[in-house]
Parts: structure tokens; sequence; C-alpha cells
């Protein structure tokens, strides 16, 4: 890729990863490989992708929060449990070879592409929750953290399941949840890939102009008939991207 034609490509994927991330999760398994091909390396590729989730993450927290939505503080004492998990998983991260970083990454995205045709339960619409999560529910938190600061790639979805699982809260509130938890694990794993050199951060900020724009949209825009094209598309071009980095 000449490098500015390169910049145009990761604008776009940020924008569709942008728009996904809003709704569940999943746009890493977009945004990372293609950082790879770019001609990244794992690590650095793995670190770039922080900087568009960050501030993608802080855009949403603050669309939520117009829109009154409580829970901030009780989103930031489940997060601090993620912390330690989350560095722990960056270092590891760091240290494992390219060749088995894209082994894993690309068996993670086939299973997300299973994930995306598997029937999910949609009907949490409570404003109850369950104010005392048992000690399982911080232990489950702690390792998304280190799922976070090694790949990130999908924890979206894992975060989620544990949160509705654990909380029985309304699906609204899970998002909201999510987002901060992510935010707060990713700056200490971030810091990690920063003090390591292994962050591009023209890559990273023209990415995350992408993922901005594209969150923007989603929260502007209610997708139902479109649903099923947008999973067998990003089905096709995740398992696409799955062969080349085992190739």
């Amino acid at each position: 890729m000449e490098y500015l034609s390169t910049e145009i490509i990761l604008f776009f994927v940020g924008s569709i990863a942008g728009f996904l991330n809003v709704f569940a999760g999943g746009g890493s398994a977009l945004t990372l490989p293609v950082l790879i091909f770019a001609g990244l390396d794992t690590a650095t590729a793995n670190g770039t992708n922080r900087i568009a989730l960050i501030l993608q993450n802080i855009s949403g927290i603050s669309s939520f929060k117009k829109q009154k939505i409580i829970g901030f503080h009780i989103a930031l004492k489940y997060a601090l449990f993620t912390i330690p998990g989350a560095i722990a998983g960056a270092f590891f991260s760091i240290q494992i070879t390219h060749e088995w970083f894209e082994r894993i990454l690309a068996v993670i995205m086939v299973g997300i592409v299973i994930s995306l045709f598997k029937k999910q339960n949609r009907s949490g619409d409570s404003d109850s929750e369950n104010k005392e999560p048992n000690i399982f529910f911080y232990i489950s938190m702690v390792l998304v953290g280190f799922y976070g600061g090694f790949i990130q790639v999908g924890v979206g979805f894992l975060l989620m399941a544990s949160l509705f699982h654990f909380l029985q809260t309304s699906l609204m509130r899970v998002n909201y949840y999510k987002l901060i938890i992510v935010l707060v694990y990713m700056i200490p794993a971030m810091l990690v890939f920063l003090f390591n050199d292994k962050i591009n951060w023209i890559l990273g900020l023209t990415m995350a102009a992408g993922n901005m724009t594209g969150a923007w949209i989603a929260a502007h825009v209610n997708v139902k008939k479109g649903d099923t094209l947008i999973r067998y598309v990003l089905a096709a071009a995740m398992i696409i991207m799955a062969i080349k980095l085992f190739i």
C-alpha cells in the first residue's frame, strides 16, 4: 500500500469498525488485521489500534451521558478489577511472537464469524439491576481485562455477556458499562505499548477519525433491514483476512 492509500483505507475500515462497536462489538476484528496488512508488526498494530478505541469510547460515553443513562460510578468500580489483567495481557501481547499472534487472531476471528450468526437474547429491557454481583463476576472482569489487554478483538461480546448475565440489567445500560470499562482498562494497557514504542500515531489517529465518524453515524441511524446483509459482508471479510493471516 502507498501511504496515502493506506490512510484512506484505514479511515474507511475505522468507520465500519466504529459503526459496529456502537451496537455490540467486533470492530477490532477488522481494524487489527488491516493494520498488520498495512505493514505494522503485530505488537505495533495492537498498540496503534488502542488509539481509535479510546477516542471512540470517550465519544460513546459522552453520547450516553447526554441521554441521561445512569451508572457511571458503578461501572467505574467494576472497571478497576480489569486493570491488573489488562496490564498483564498487554505485556504478554508484546512478548508473543509475530507468527503466534497472527494464528491466535485468525482463530478468534473465525469464532467471531460464528457468533455473528448465533441467535442472541435481546429481551433485556429492565432498569432493575443486581446490585451485589458475586465473586465470579469480579473474576470474569479480571479475565476480560487480560483478554482486552492482550488482543482486544471481540472483547465487547465477552464483556456484554458477563455484564448481562451477572447484573441482569438492560442491554442499554450494559452497553454503557461496556464503554466505561473498556476505556478504563485501555489506558494502562496502551501505556504498556507506548513505553515499548509500539504505537504508530499517524495511522492510529487516522483510524480513530474513522472510528469516531462511524460511531457518530451509528448513534443517529437505526439499522434493521440491513442487519443480515451487514453480517454476511462482515463475515466474508473476516474469513478472507483470517485465511491471509494463516498463510
